[in-house]
């Protein structure tokens, strides 16, 4: 019987570049640990690495043709929402697409399952947590321009009226920044004691490295920051720096810490730290896998009829699919040099 075949979409360039490999090794470790039980309804699954760090519009091509072909039965994968917009329409539910990344709510598009946090069960509780821990209640956003960080913004601004907490200021810049000069000094006049950062990959070691040369007091917080943001940064820049996340390299429980130790055990001591984006590559494969033995085969149709409510045990701890949502926990972490210390599990 045929493999069957998985288009793994990552980015191996541009900003989000840094966490390409450990989400190829990820994927890869799930794909082994499915195929070494025995496959998926007695087929292997195979990965087809894709550059999700190539323009939207041309990840799109390469994806949309490899399905058009029948070169691939679905698609999964880390990569931006400006990605995943141009993607899934191209898709139109000819196969099911999870898509793995944290991101701003609201996606409908047939045959789309997402396993990613988003603002009401991230940015919301985080908000409150931090105000009630740090009395933290005037904030500034720095994001990148894209429909990520302008629609989660969007969210924020309700969030923040609703705790009677104000949005002093927001810059927006472009994709691939290096530059932070003029939004270092925007966070100075703004008054603001807390920066919420909507930065992806380089951009945001980039403008930690700035905020920690300039010395600014305010207390950071992301929803996207990983361990190999804070190895580039380094220790000067992580201090006063906080994430929220539904996996840590870190997180103390039993499922976290044997998926660690998995992953070492197979890729070695020296691979790329583990991290809530290359996990979620993990949780992508895995999830398709499970989808696949529910509904019988790669059929979007059936899958659909069946979705709801499949769960597993994790490396985040117990998962189920609600609204072709994966619900899961999420965590508040503080950046501890080059590490992250897990603070609490948020409640929603």
């Amino acid at each position: 019987m045929d493999d069957l075949n998985v288009a793994l979409v990552v980015p191996l360039q541009g900003p989000a570049g840094l966490f390409g490999p450990s989400a190829e090794l990820c994927a890869r470790l799930a794909q082994e640990e499915i195929n070494d039980e025995g496959g998926v309804l007695g087929r292997r699954l195979r990965l087809l690495l894709v550059d999700g760090g190539a323009p939207p519009p041309v990840v799109a091509d390469r994806v949309g043709a490899l399905v058009g072909s029948g070169a691939v039965h679905a698609v999964t994968g880390w990569h931006i929402s400006a990605v995943r917009q141009c993607l899934a329409p191209r898709l139109a539910g000819r196969v099911p697409y999870v898509y793995t990344a944290l991101y701003e709510g609201g996606e409908r598009s047939p045959g789309v399952w997402l396993t990613g946090e988003t603002p009401e069960g991230q940015l919301r509780p985080a908000l409150r947590r931090i105000a009630a821990e740090f009395g933290v209640r005037r904030w500034t956003i720095v994001g990148d321009d894209y429909i990520w960080p302008r629609a989660s913004a969007h969210a924020v601004r309700s969030y923040l009226a609703e705790q009677g907490a104000v949005l002093c200021d927001e810059v927006f810049v472009r994709l691939g920044t290096q530059d932070f000069g003029g939004v270092l000094r925007r966070i100075d006049a703004s008054g603001c004691e807390g920066v919420l950062m909507l930065l992806v990959g380089d951009d945001a070691v980039a403008f930690n490295r700035a905020f920690g040369a300039a010395g600014l007091p305010q207390l950071r917080f992301s929803p996207l920051m990983d361990e190999n943001m804070l190895l580039a940064t380094g220790v000067e820049g992580t201090r006063g720096l906080f994430a929220a996340a539904g996996f840590f390299e870190t997180l103390p429980t039993g499922d976290g810490l044997d998926f660690g130790a998995r992953y070492h055990r197979r890729f070695g001591t020296q691979a790329p730290p583990l991290n809530s984006m290359g996990e979620s590559c993990y949780e992508g494969v895995r999830l398709l896998g499970e989808l696949f033995r529910r509904s019988g085969g790669p059929d979007v149709r059936r899958m659909n009829a069946v979705a709801e409510g499949t769960g597993y045990d994790g490396p985040r701890g117990p998962v189920e699919v609600r609204d072709r949502h994966l619900r899961q926990r999420v965590f508040l972490a503080a950046a501890d040099g080059l590490e992250f210390d897990v603070l609490c599990q948020l409640s929603p």
